[in-house]
């Protein structure tokens, strides 16, 4: 499934193709990001973003996740089991740093980490804006805060459809004022379900280290 392995990780490029401080609505209008997470069009009013619900509940690493792979750029780390993912430092997506597979089927991971602090709410238009470069149809199917091992994170749930491919994005992303990190699992939609224990159990794996 390397071509759709290939098509997928086209999402991530178009994602940090575009500034980090502006994107694009699907309308075509240019908006502003602030650093409070706020936004407002090129010309026009500021306006505040949509409250995001907070999951009451913690998430912790996985027992089965015993191998920690470090990030070179931040102190952060992924705890995995290197009996169901394969990794290897990012040689298709220049912008990602590790690249993931499950040794035994369809889904793969993109860990991204940049050293520039950016709210999570702004991660989240940027993400949706850009995607929809290469995915017209991408909607944010689910989106709530997470406490996982200590760090505040935001769940996004994508889909949307690339070359006749339906395809779900199910991924954490965190920021601070030491960069951030968007650590992101995507499959086929059919495919979602069947993989979600061991999507949970990878994600819940990241970690502050150092």
């Amino acid at each position: 499934m390397k071509k759709f392995f290939l098509i997928l990780l086209g999402f991530f490029a178009a994602f940090f193709s575009q500034s980090q401080q502006r994107a694009i609505t699907e309308e075509g209008k240019e908006v502003i990001l602030y650093d409070d997470g706020t936004w407002k069009y090129k010309d026009g009013e500021k306006i505040p973003s949509e409250e995001i619900p907070t999951n009451p509940n913690a998430f912790v690493k996985d027992d089965s996740s015993t191998f920690l792979l470090k990030s070179k750029n931040l102190n952060v780390g992924f705890y995995l089991n290197p009996k169901v993912w394969s990794f290897r430092k990012a040689t298709i997506n220049p912008y990602a740093e590790y690249e993931l597979q499950m040794r035994d089927g369809d889904l793969y991971c993109v860990i991204i980490t940049e050293k520039i602090e950016v709210p999570l709410e702004s991660l989240k238009l940027i993400a949706i804006e850009n995607g929809k470069s290469l995915s017209p149809d991408l909607t944010i199917v689910k989106e709530e805060y997470r406490n996982v091992n200590g760090l505040k994170v935001l769940l996004l749930q994508m889909n949307g459809t690339v070359k006749g491919i339906k395809v779900s994005y199910y991924g954490y992303y965190y920021s601070s004022p030491e960069g951030t990190v968007q650590f992101i699992t995507y499959t086929a939609q059919n495919l979602l379900e069947k993989y979600m224990p061991e999507i949970e159990k990878l994600l819940n794996g990241l970690v502050k280290v150092g």
